[in-house]
């Protein structure tokens, strides 16, 4: 059964499963879901809770002992199990698997990972778990709909502010939901309930904010000139190597070209998309990318990439960072410069 971490709640008010899996890349979003998941196991009785870690050389014996070993008084168990490095290995793939044919009503087990690749996703021991328990996959909102999430944070404290005031506390704590966690928290003790002005929130809300690469190759893609030179101010002052970076630029706009080349040649878009590995959300990012971009353009990107390794070499004269953004100017608006 797979729910959405907003679903998580009506459901626990309804009902408590033997067995949950909380993974992905938020931990926030995962400590917080536990949290209503051990609270609602003891509303319902059970009141022994254990903790098991799966580190290098654990005993996947422990977890069947610890599901064996109940209170002489009754009370039913909550048993975590954190298996920090995303993979149970052979050993505990099989005492997953097997927990699972045969679960306990008086036994709750909440396991939490990180954030998994698709392979995992369909390994033997995570389908198992999916099938006989509750999964939850629960990842931070992108930047679109972080303004929402912070919305439903303050309607939690009773309080609201204007779109215009979310989207200025979303660019600020961009990339690191526990700092925006914190910062909703700092306008409950700063402000009494009801709306807060623009000015409140500006005056409470730090720049939190921390950006990757991953969000430099969004805002190359769909054309975000702000969002761009937000994330590369933060990408240098957080001390990211610019040989990464110029990777990160140069892969989309290789890519970026060869379809486009494709494109000219008469071949359908489909299939360059294919050929070029692009998936998913990102398939609409770099068809609008395709629409704005010429063949012109393209070339002057590359030669911008260019100059860029150039300099990050030593050769000629210039500073890196502003050709990058010079590199993502180029890209975001479809001009060469």
């Amino acid at each position: 059964m797979q729910l959405r971490g907003d679903q998580l709640p009506a459901h626990l008010e309804r009902e408590l499963r033997p067995l949950y899996l909380l993974y992905g890349d938020e931990p926030l979003l995962v400590i917080e879901a536990a949290d209503a998941i051990r609270a609602a196991a003891r509303q319902r009785g059970f009141n022994e809770r254990e903790v098991l870690t799966v580190l290098p050389h654990f005993d996947w014996g422990q977890l069947l002992e610890a599901g064996g070993n109940l209170s002489l008084f009754g009370d039913r168990k909550l048993i975590e199990l954190r298996i920090p490095g995303g993979k149970p290995g052979k050993d505990g793939s099989a005492a997953l698997q097997a927990w699972c044919e045969h679960l306990s009503p008086d036994t709750v087990l909440l396991v939490t990972l990180p954030e998994l690749d698709w392979r995992e996703e369909k390994a033997a021991w995570f389908t198992a778990l999916a099938t006989a328990g509750v999964v939850l996959k629960l990842n931070a909102p992108p930047l679109g709909e972080l303004p929402g999430w912070i919305a439903g944070r303050l309607r939690r404290q009773q309080q609201s502010t204007d779109a215009d005031s979310l989207a200025f506390i979303a660019d600020r704590v961009e990339g690191n939901l526990l700092a925006a966690h914190q910062e909703i928290q700092k306008l409950a003790l700063l402000y009494p309930t009801g709306t807060l002005t623009n000015e409140q929130v500006r005056a409470a809300v730090l720049n939190v904010a921390r950006y990757d690469i991953d969000d430099l190759r969004d805002a190359l893609l769909v054309g975000n000139v702000a969002r761009l030179t937000r994330t590369l101010n933060g990408l240098m002052h957080e001390g990211e190597a610019p040989p990464l970076i110029l990777w990160a630029m140069s892969e989309e706009v290789r890519a970026l070209t060869g379809i486009h080349q494709g494109l000219d040649a008469g071949r359908p878009l489909d299939a360059l998309l294919k050929d070029a590995k692009v998936w998913g959300p990102r398939q609409q990012a770099v068809k609008k990318a395709l629409q704005r971009l010429s063949t012109a353009t393209l070339q002057s990107a590359l030669k911008q990439c260019g100059r860029i390794d150039c300099l990050i070499k030593g050769i000629g004269q210039g500073n890196v960072w502003d050709e990058f953004l010079r590199l993502g100017v180029i890209v975001a608006t479809g001009k060469a410069l």
